[in-house]
């Protein structure tokens, strides 16, 4: 499980922020989380609420999470198809010929707090 590791650096990177901003109390993290970027979002909250909460800036802090879901495009026709349901072969003409657009991305979108 390497949530936890994910975890501590979000910590570090949030703290930072919070220090540059003279931010005494962050109340919330969100974050943009790909559906195929390996992260398994459960585990990530278990971690977030175990780490936190051993933190001065962080303690209860809320983790939003907002999923990006996955998104493949083929490029003999030109189209878009959810991977997760379709996986690498074109739903539309059957081609191999596609990549992923979208769905690997984890971001921190907006840190709240005061």
């Amino acid at each position: 499980m390497h949530e936890l590791g994910v975890v501590f650096h979000i910590i570090d990177d949030v703290t930072e922020v919070g220090h540059e901003n003279n931010l005494t109390n962050i109340q919330s993290v969100t974050l943009q989380l790909g559906t195929v970027s390996t992260v398994i979002p459960d585990y990530l909250k278990d971690c977030w609420k175990w780490a936190v909460d051993r933190t001065e800036l962080l303690k209860g802090a809320d983790l939003i999470i907002e999923p990006i879901e996955a998104i493949t495009y083929c490029e003999d026709c030109k189209s878009t198809y959810d991977t997760i349901e379709h996986g690498k072969i074109c739903p539309n003409c059957g081609s191999k010929n596609t990549f992923l657009l979208q769905g690997t991305e984890f971001m921190i979108k907006e840190i709240a707090g005061s």
